[in-house]
């Protein structure tokens, strides 16, 4: 397990004590965390879930419809 040493100014490092003791995690189990959130691939659950959830966004069709009529493909 890898092992990183950081500084922090007081005004930063007040404002992590108070998250950590609210989150009642340990500093480094805070910061691990933050990291993690950098460098994951994925979206969050709570972003995915918004997927489809604006119901005034046009659908495709809708947006097709404006930009007149397809032609027929080529046969081959």
């Amino acid at each position: 397990m890898g092992q990183v040493t950081i500084y922090l100014d007081d005004e930063i490092e007040s404002k992590m004590r108070a998250s950590v003791k609210a989150m009642n995690l340990s500093k480094s189990k805070w910061i691990a965390n933050l990291i993690k959130e950098k460098v994951t691939d994925e979206w969050p659950e709570s972003v995915r879930k918004l997927a489809g959830s604006w119901k005034d966004f046009p659908s495709a069709e809708e947006i097709r419809q404006t930009i007149g009529k397809d032609i027929l493909r080529e046969e081959f």
